[in-house]
């Protein structure tokens, strides 16, 4: 008998999202980062040219759903690794360093990530896309709501 797959839960996207979280984390500890500054590196890496630190924190707590105080001591971080560079008067700049950094696990974790998705129909990608963006969506305004 084959087994019925689960209805999409919280729990199933839970399990999807720490799986596939592990699976980068791995690569990262190789390079000495952490999930929430690959997730601030890739902001500042797909910004065209240097961008308002506030932007920038305020594009980390919209992603992790993280205080604005921890998201600035992760753009601190970087900076103090050198990945990142203030510019006068309050913007932040990847540097090359820390694109270099960007580009390295971004390539590292890019086959992983093929393999993971690998054999699943196009269809069925485009209709989770759809219930997991309208799943963040509603999520995000109950969110809102509650602060």
């Amino acid at each position: 008998m084959t087994p019925v797959p689960p209805l999409l839960n919280p729990r199933v996207i839970a399990l999807a999202h720490y799986a596939a979280r592990a699976v980068l984390e791995h690569v990262l500890a190789r390079h000495g980062l952490t999930f929430q500054q690959s997730v601030t590196l890739r902001l500042a890496a797909v910004a065209e040219g240097p961008v308002e630190r506030q932007h920038l924190v305020d594009g980390v707590v919209d992603s992790l759903k993280i205080e604005a105080a921890e998201a600035d001591a992760v753009v601190d971080e970087l900076i103090a690794s050198g990945a990142l560079s203030p510019q006068q008067p309050s913007r932040i700049r990847i540097t090359d360093a820390g694109r270099q950094l960007y580009e390295t696990t971004s390539a590292e974790t890019a086959p992983l990530s093929a393999r993971v998705y690998d054999g699943i129909p196009e269809e069925e990608l485009a209709v989770a896309g759809r219930v997991l963006s309208l799943i963040t969506e509603r999520a995000n305004r109950e969110l809102a709501a509650l602060t």
